[in-house]
């Protein structure tokens, strides 16, 4: 009984969502404010409700993804969207292309920041 009670806090840290929403993204909405720099002209939001799982809204559709790579590591799986047209299909593709770049992920306070080696960054705000 005795090794069972040593080896618990070590079995409950190995079950630790590794994902952003283990470290500080769950529970929040996350709003696109710029890529590389550059102000985004339309609305996109992202949000990690569940452990591996990505949800937001591009300009026009929703969207959904999985993200199962340990934080702070960031890639998405296949990015699925509803297919509904609007003004602002430019800045949806622009906005779901990059983020399938994307391959480092960083929480910190109010902001995500999604950004790869070649220095390309997305900046997000929490709602």
């Amino acid at each position: 009984m005795l090794r069972v009670a040593l080896l618990l806090p070590f079995l409950l840290a190995y079950c630790k969502d590794e994902t952003l929403t283990g470290y500080g993204a769950a529970e929040q909405t996350f709003v696109l404010q710029s890529i590389n720099e550059t102000p985004f002209p339309a609305r996109a939001t992202i949000a990690f409700p569940e452990e591996g799982q990505i949800v937001g809204d591009a300009p026009c559709n929703s969207y959904r993804a999985t993200q199962n790579v340990p934080y702070p590591w960031f890639e998405t799986g296949p990015i699925a969207s509803t297919k509904r047209a609007c003004p602002d299909l430019k800045a949806e593709r622009e906005y779901l292309a990059a983020l399938a770049r994307m391959t480092l992920s960083e929480v910190s306070g109010k902001n995500l920041i999604l950004s790869t080696s070649d220095g390309e960054k997305m900046i997000f705000e929490a709602e």
